[in-house]
């Protein structure tokens, strides 16, 4: 497989912030160029029972870091007897992605996640980029390739008082349009919400597209 041919998760990835939450949603597909090589890839990701991310970017970079993630998180939850709080996590993610990119690498590391989480202060959305700058958002954030067609439909139909009810709704209206428009997304959305009792997957739908 060629350097331009490398496993990406061509992506539509959304999180919005609600009143009494976080969504976080994307798409299915992964593609090598221009075929469609997975197309049931898992691109929104538990952590743990306080934190979610959404991936996009290459798929090897983005596995390993979860597996990191994961790894620190535990390890930080059995050093202290406390879980990480969701500034602690966003700045863990943000500092092994810095690390990743600045590598010394035949194939650039790149990888971009948007991560929800809880913690004693309520609930958080960050977006963490692919150069480990660490931003809060206070309203929505979509990354990968569809995000120009996402943006389109979350700036038109935000509101500061949505609730996760309604933002699943615009998260999956969002996705879809990208899924229209993109031809590195589709194949399906999954959807995680994150409030201060839990996280829950409320969606997991694959499309089917068949070629007459």
């Amino acid at each position: 497989m060629e350097n331009n041919d490398v496993l990406k998760t061509g992506t539509t990835t959304v999180g919005i912030a609600c009143k009494d939450g976080i969504v976080l949603a994307a798409d299915k597909r992964a593609t090598a160029g221009n075929m469609i090589v997975d197309k049931r890839a898992e691109k929104v990701h538990i952590l743990s029972d306080e934190f979610a991310v959404t991936i996009a970017g290459i798929v090897s970079d983005a596995q390993l870091l979860i597996k990191l993630t994961k790894a620190e998180l535990k390890l930080k939850e059995m050093k202290t007897g406390k879980s990480a709080s969701a500034k602690e996590a966003a700045n863990l993610i943000g500092g092994l992605l810095y690390n990743n990119i600045r590598r010394m690498s035949m194939m650039p590391g790149i990888a971009h996640f948007l991560l929800g989480g809880r913690d004693s202060e309520g609930v958080h959305l960050y977006d963490l980029y692919p150069d480990g700058s660490v931003t809060r958002v206070i309203d929505y954030v979509s990354s990968g390739s569809g995000s120009v067609f996402a943006y389109g439909v979350l700036e038109t139909q935000y509101k500061q008082d949505i609730t996760t009810a309604e933002a699943v709704k615009l998260a999956v209206r969002a996705v879809n349009t990208a899924l229209q428009r993109d031809s590195a997304s589709g194949n399906g959305i999954d959807v995680i919400v994150v409030t201060e009792k839990e996280i829950k997957r409320v969606m997991h739908k694959e499309i089917e597209v068949s070629l007459l």
